[in-house]
């Protein structure tokens, strides 16, 4: 197993974060999910950086599963696999409500907790080659974090599809759902992720910031509550520095500097 399971490489203002675990298909260890967590809290603090890429290395985004803790699961204690169960609920928060856009590079097979992480991430671009799916039921598990990110990524009945069948789909089969959002030609997903990064990384950082707020609490809000909070949301952002660059920018005709 390599000793850095997470590789860090900045281009300009995007840091692309590689899972690193090649050999076992970067699977979800507890190793793995501490590095990355780390990485992405390094990633917010980090001035410079307006977005992340997710990928990993390889031939696959990511297997999901370690196998060493398949092979000792059925002797944990229920507080030992609840434990387990918290530390990848924490990852998969961590990155649903990170600051700064993310986007997921699915270069190779997403599986499981793999294609959990992906949905995790604002934007997923899809190898044309790869595929994409929730296996657990096959073998008495339940998709039952990565399922809740499932529901919000794709609605209800694709996600039962998916859930229930254990199949995995192809690229075009995940564009169609929803699971993805662009599909990049064989070899292509992280240039295409980072690029697409790159581009969006020119807006406002706060505003990207409270846009990705907003769009993660009205899942659970009714109208009235969404609308109110909008509206609150929608008058502080008018105090901002970034739109005050940005108003300025527009009446000098020139690229505003965040």
């Amino acid at each position: 197993m390599s000793e850095n399971l997470v590789l860090r490489r900045d281009q300009g203002p995007v840091r692309l974060l590689t899972l690193n675990d090649p050999e076992r298909r970067n699977p979800l260890s507890d190793a793995l999910a501490a590095s990355l967590t780390a990485e992405l809290d390094a990633a917010a603090r980090a001035q410079g950086i307006r977005a992340v890429v997710i990928t990993g290395a390889g031939r696959a985004f990511s297997a999901g599963a370690d196998l060493d803790f398949l092979r000792r699961v059925r002797g944990e204690t229920a507080s030992a696999n609840l434990a387990h169960s918290q530390r990848l609920r924490d990852l998969f928060l961590r990155v649903y409500t990170f600051p700064k856009p993310t986007i997921a590079a699915v270069n190779g097979p997403a599986v499981a907790g793999g294609a959990g992480l992906a949905a995790a991430c604002d934007l997923v671009v899809m190898d044309e080659k790869a595929r994409i799916g929730y296996t657990e039921v096959k073998i008495g598990f339940v998709a039952a974090l990565v399922g809740v990110l499932l529901v919000r990524a794709v609605g209800e009945k694709h996600a039962r599809e998916l859930l229930l069948t254990g199949e995995l789909v192809d690229a075009a089969t995940a564009y169609r759902m929803g699971l993805a959002n662009r599909l990049a030609p064989a070899g292509a997903s992280v240039d295409e992720a980072v690029t697409w990064a790159e581009q969006i990384a020119e807006n406002a950082p706060s505003s990207l910031a409270l846009t990705k707020e907003l769009v993660a609490s009205f899942y659970g809000m009714g109208l009235e509550d969404a609308l109110r909070y909008a509206a609150a949301a929608g008058a502080w952002i008018r105090q901002s520095e970034d739109l005050r660059e940005g108003l300025d920018a527009f009446f000098e005709k020139r690229k505003p500097r965040f």
